[in-house]
């Protein structure tokens, strides 16, 4: 990954954070840095005052609550970068720079004929966040993509390579996550396989692409149906703020599931390979009144149960308090708990 030379950090102090979060939450930073370079975030680290107050690696924004104004130091990850670093007999090797915007990077890779990550289009955030947070959709995770990333450890300016067992990766899960202010991701590398074979595990992709008439669809086809999804049932942050999906699909026993099917026939279920059954929280929610629902400033959206809105003002606390009412009405009426999937800061 090309490198810009950086060697004196620039620090912006009490820095607005508002259009730095998709929720679009009014809060400061005492110090922000835009990293633009590995060297940079190295320059920075020698810095004086570098280990004073606590640290936040934020990539897009969008997998954040911040509950107020943060004390320490934001690093905005800003490394740019793509291309091609080996064509291998059953895989293409990709890389991005830890900021390049997801989105863009995927569509480039289809693009340049390199498929694989289509079912992960229009995601919100960077490269670099994606995976810390694992991210997934349609039958497809990072994990299933991923070769390796560099990383630095902010304590100690070292730089290391992680590779799929390092990262540890779960449900929206890593060891970054985790760690959270331990490492700093700088870039990501993907194995994109060959030959390529559809991700179809998903109705609702089969179906979108049988409306558009497409019977044996390419990656792009993919793609295009899957943006189209999304914008139906999504609400774009640029209009109204959001951190997309808000809770995880919880797993439950076989048992519990057999109970709720007695009561919710109608209940989506799926099988795990551990013998559990992920439930889907956005049907929870709905069941349980929220969908369309608000509590203060902050809303349950209306064409998605999953998704928490920003109607105007809103604080963490706002947030904050709409979660924990939606967690535990569907503990109450499900016996199902709900874990949230944005990190909370502060």
């Amino acid at each position: 990954m090309a490198e810009m030379t950086e060697t004196v950090p620039r620090f912006e102090a009490q820095a607005d954070l508002s259009a730095l979060n998709t929720f679009g939450l009014r809060v400061r930073a005492a110090r922000l840095l835009r990293l633009r370079s590995v060297d940079g975030l190295a320059a920075a680290i020698a810095a004086p005052g570098w280990a004073v107050g606590p640290r936040l690696v934020l990539g897009g924004g969008s997998n954040l609550v911040l509950r107020g104004d943060f004390a320490g130091t934001v690093l905005k990850v800003e490394i740019a970068g793509r291309r091609l670093l080996r064509d291998e007999a059953d895989a293409w090797i990709v890389e991005a720079g830890a900021g390049e915007n997801w989105h863009d990077f995927v569509r480039w890779t289809l693009v340049q004929g390199w498929s694989g990550l289509e079912n992960l289009s229009l995601i919100p955030g960077t490269a670099g966040a994606a995976p810390i947070q694992n991210i997934g959709a349609y039958g497809i995770e990072i994990a299933d993509r991923f070769e390796s990333l560099d990383a630095v450890e902010l304590d100690t300016g070292a730089r290391r390579v992680f590779g799929l067992a390092d990262c540890a990766f779960g449900y929206r899960d890593s060891v970054f996550k985790r760690s959270p202010g331990r490492w700093l991701v700088t870039a990501v590398r993907f194995r994109l396989p060959k030959p390529w074979r559809a991700a179809m595990r998903y109705a609702e992709v089969a179906r979108e692409l049988e409306a558009r008439g497409i019977a044996a669809p390419t990656p792009l086809d993919v793609s295009d149906a899957v943006i189209a999804i999304r914008r139906r049932k999504l609400p774009d942050p640029v209009e109204i703020g959001n951190a997309g999906s808000f809770f995880k699909n919880p797993v439950v026993d076989a048992a519990h599931c057999a109970r709720l099917l007695a009561a919710h026939p109608a209940m989506p279920h799926y099988p795990q390979p551990d013998g559990g059954e992920k439930l889907a929280a956005g049907w929870l929610i709905e069941q349980a009144g929220w969908k369309g629902r608000d509590l203060g400033p902050v809303g349950c959206f209306e064409r998605q149960a999953l998704v928490l809105v920003n109607r105007g003002g809103a604080t963490g606390a706002d947030v904050e308090r709409i979660a924990r009412a939606i967690m535990a009405e569907v503990e109450a009426r499900f016996g199902v708990a709900l874990e949230p999937e944005p990190v909370f800061v502060g």
